[in-house]
């Protein structure tokens, strides 16, 4: 697929992404932003994620079908990916922010160009600061992190170490008055000790999309969101 790009200058650039400190001069745009009205949903985590945070990632964004939300992400490999993957599975919108430039070259190696492209034919982006030829680099990412921060409503941290690259979103996010979701997980997994910890300093636990969908500020069946979580229980009980 040919890389068409377009550059965005200030005046066209999502507004809040021009309120974050060191708002981008520009941006290189593959693919199609969504309508201004869509409520963007940060989801990151941990690259070497589980089987638990996949299924969490599945089975949350699932939930948000229907509603005019786009999944923002860093096309990393694990939660990033499986995150744009179920999105365009559901018919929700994916806002890509690879750490590089968006070119042939710059591209060329990375392991989700397929992802990518299924995102463009799906009417999504890609998204980038970065001159187009630019490869990744260690500094790149966080830089990168903080338009993936800067655009959501709120950022949805699903698996992370203690140390996690992953953490460094959620920091931003907070910075931006953003509201932080995150999904609790074992004592036990050490790709939960960071989701655990932003929860008890103060981040929103997510156990179903409906949490979700009240942080994003959408109105919700309470019976509905009740009875999932006592099919869940009884589920359990069965087993």
């Amino acid at each position: 697929m040919k890389i068409n790009l377009k550059i965005l200058e200030k005046e066209n650039i999502p507004k809040d992404l021009l309120e974050i400190p060191q708002p981008p001069e520009k941006l290189y745009l593959w693919g199609n932003l969504p309508p201004e009205d869509t409520i963007h949903l940060a989801v990151v985590g941990s690259r070497k994620c589980t089987t638990y945070g996949k299924d969490a990632v599945r089975k949350l964004i699932a939930g948000l079908k229907g509603y005019p939300i786009a999944i923002v992400s860093g096309l990393a490999q694990g939660i990033d990916a499986t995150s744009h993957e179920v999105a365009l599975e559901n018919g929700l919108f994916a806002i890509a922010f690879p750490g590089s430039g968006i070119s042939d070259t710059a591209l060329s190696y990375h392991p989700n160009r397929k992802l990518m492209e299924k995102i463009i034919s799906s009417g999504g982006c890609l998204v980038s600061e970065f001159e187009p030829d630019f490869k990744a680099t260690l500094w790149s990412f966080p830089m990168r992190n903080r338009l993936v921060a800067g655009i959501s409503k709120a950022a949805l941290i699903i698996e992370a170490e203690e140390k996690s690259g992953t953490l460094i979103t959620a920091r931003m996010a907070l910075d931006y008055n953003r509201e932080v979701l995150a999904v609790p997980g074992s004592i036990y997994s050490p790709n939960s000790k960071g989701t655990n910890r932003l929860i008890r300093q103060g981040a929103t636990p997510i156990t179903c999309s409906e949490d979700i969908l009240e942080a994003l500020g959408f109105k919700t069946d309470k019976k509905s969101k009740q009875k999932n979580l006592f099919e869940d229980a009884n589920l359990e009980e069965k087993n």
